[in-house]
């Protein structure tokens, strides 16, 4: 038996994407803000459910690999 995984649309998972990175980014600069950082770990949660990850870091990477990803020619 193989499984099979669906994967999302890349203009949403560019799209969740840039606002992960948005927020790391205001993060960076404000560490203490707790909007900030619940936004950015809210952000994290919906990449990993998106890309099949756990971890945020994980996803973000595994998002920005899908999105480069070429398809083959045939």
């Amino acid at each position: 038996m193989t499984s099979v995984m669906l994967l999302p649309a890349k203009a949403e998972v560019a799209r969740h994407l840039e606002r992960y990175r948005a927020w790391e980014r205001l993060l960076l600069a404000a560490p203490a803000d707790h909007v900030v950082r619940g936004n950015f770990e809210n952000t994290g949660y919906t990449l990993c459910v998106l890309m099949g990850k756990r971890c945020a870091r994980e996803a973000a990477d595994a998002a920005e690999h899908y999105l480069r990803d070429v398809p083959a020619r045939i």
